[in-house]
């Protein structure tokens, strides 16, 4: 379901005035909200065991709000995108980084809950969970940042860099061009996705392969 934010009243080619749709918040992509925290439940190298939900189309809200319910861990980034409606109004959606894709962290019994859900076509172990949770948490970071971030379909080859200075400081990359823009790939292996945010104004150092 889209978000659409209007402000005021329009009428259509027949006079007649519709209110404009009410301003809904952002659903929670993350449960527990400090499964990322230092001292969330990921502290002291408790990793736990992960999937990768992949969900039927358009579902993956809806398994979330079950995983909440059910109180199992997840993680499925979501992210703010703008448009103009063709009468020229803001439009406001919130839609899923990586489309279909919810990961789980439980044990089998939390697999099998999801599974029930309805809401998921198959499930795939993640075999080191300790690299998609480092991707996952950049990430995280990069939303609560507010940067702009833009999907990613595929990892692009590229040069390995560190960002030293400015308000993506200690961010590890690949440094990618788009449009004449110079932008940060941070990838999640796992899916051989990710998303860039535009460098500017920083220092980089490049990392060794």
């Amino acid at each position: 379901m889209h978000v659409t934010q209007e402000d005021g009243v329009r009428s259509d080619c027949e006079g007649l005035a519709f209110k404009s749709m009410p301003i809904l918040k952002k659903e929670n992509d993350l449960f527990p909200l400090d499964l990322f925290d230092e001292q969330g439940p990921l502290a002291n190298d408790d990793v736990g065991h992960w999937w990768a939900l992949y969900t039927r189309s358009r579902r993956e809200k809806e398994l979330m709000r079950r995983l909440t319910a059910m109180q199992i861990s997840f993680y499925s980034p979501v992210i703010e995108q703008q448009h103009r409606s063709p009468n020229g109004r803001l439009r406001t959606s919130y839609l899923p980084l990586f489309s279909n894709y919810v990961f789980l962290r439980g044990d089998e019994t939390d697999r099998h809950s999801a599974l029930t859900t309805g809401c998921v076509s198959r499930d795939i172990e993640v075999t080191s969970p300790e690299r998609l949770i480092h991707d996952l948490r950049q990430i995280r970071e990069l939303i609560e940042l507010g940067t702009d971030l833009t999907p990613e379909a595929k990892i692009e080859p590229g040069a390995k860099v560190r960002v030293k200075t400015g308000i993506l400081a200690g961010r590890v990359g690949t440094v990618i061009e788009r449009r004449g823009q110079r932008r940060l790939l941070v990838s999640v292996d796992f899916l051989q996705k990710g998303a860039s945010v535009e460098l500017t104004s920083c220092d980089l150092e490049r990392l060794d392969d």
